[in-house]
């Protein structure tokens, strides 16, 4: 599968609202000013899925920005882990069940699914599949039960229904300051962080490194409630697709965010409807 770059940019870089049954999600993908400088696309991009039963999937990627086609990356990352649990989800029906192991392998299977799937790509653009170089966060999430997995930066995390915030994830660092892992970095897939949380889910966010300084505390990096309460109740409160669409992208390309990062972002928000 080779990727078109131009048309899978349109497609992620676009917010997108959409009640779910149960889930209502909110989600862009959005250029950073140090890569609009450059004219480079966006290296973000996410993807998301309800499957049947009220199961949301979703995945965030972070395309290397010293990767050629580190948006391909991206693209090819999120879409694959997706896809993967949608059909291996079909087979299993898993979401009852109460062995942890079982989601722990449906998230271990994306992430190696991906990581194919991106070397792949790799060798069909005739590169090395460091150019397409990509962080990835996976959730997949019932009313009552949240799975992740992460290789590389950005975080995931989730709220109870009494407000209890839930860091899913954690930013993974390599060797060196300000280094990350990628998905296709040597022994990526024998350090991965997966974690399942059991309890009354309300809401789950997850976002790229973009935003790291705002949603995490600086000391202990655990989930900056004041950041996060505002979002979820944003999407609890929409009631205007359209509105919620310029809000949520203003918000990202506000001042308030662009004098703290110049990085892109992506920030997808969930909430149960009820």
């Amino acid at each position: 599968m080779q990727v078109d770059i131009n048309q899978k940019f349109m497609q992620t870089d676009e917010p997108i609202v959409k009640n779910l049954d149960r889930w209502r999600v909110v989600a862009a993908s959005v250029l950073g000013k140090s890569h609009e400088k450059v004219k480079q696309h966006c290296q973000d991009a996410h993807h998301w899925e309800l499957l049947p039963e009220g199961v949301l999937v979703a995945a965030v990627a972070d395309g290397a920005g010293s990767a050629s086609l580190g948006k391909v990356g991206a693209i090819v990352a999120s879409q694959t882990a997706v896809e993967t649990i949608r059909l291996q989800y079909a087979i299993s029906k898993s979401a009852e069940d109460e062995n942890d192991l079982k989601w722990q392998l449906l998230l271990s299977n994306a992430l190696e699914a991906a990581k194919k799937a991106v070397e792949e790509e790799a060798f069909a653009c005739k590169v090395a599949a460091r150019e397409l170089a990509t962080t990835l966060i996976i959730v997949v999430a019932t009313s009552n039960l949240i799975a992740a997995v992460q290789v590389g930066d950005g975080v995931a995390v989730g709220c109870d229904r009494t407000g209890n915030m839930i860091a899913l994830t954690a930013p993974q660092r390599g060797e060196y300051a300000n280094e990350t892992i990628f998905l296709v970095s040597p022994h990526a897939l024998e350090n991965i962080q997966v974690n399942v949380w059991r309890g009354v889910v309300a809401n789950i966010a997850m976002l790229s490194d973009g935003l790291q300084m705002l949603a995490l505390e600086m000391s202990g990096g655990k989930p900056h409630a004041p950041f996060f309460f505002p979002m979820f109740q944003f999407v609890a409160d929409v009631t205007d697709e359209g509105d919620a669409q310029e809000q949520l992208v203003a918000f990202l390309r506000s001042e308030r965010i662009s004098t703290r990062t110049d990085d892109d972002l992506t920030l997808l928000l969930a909430t149960i409807v009820n």
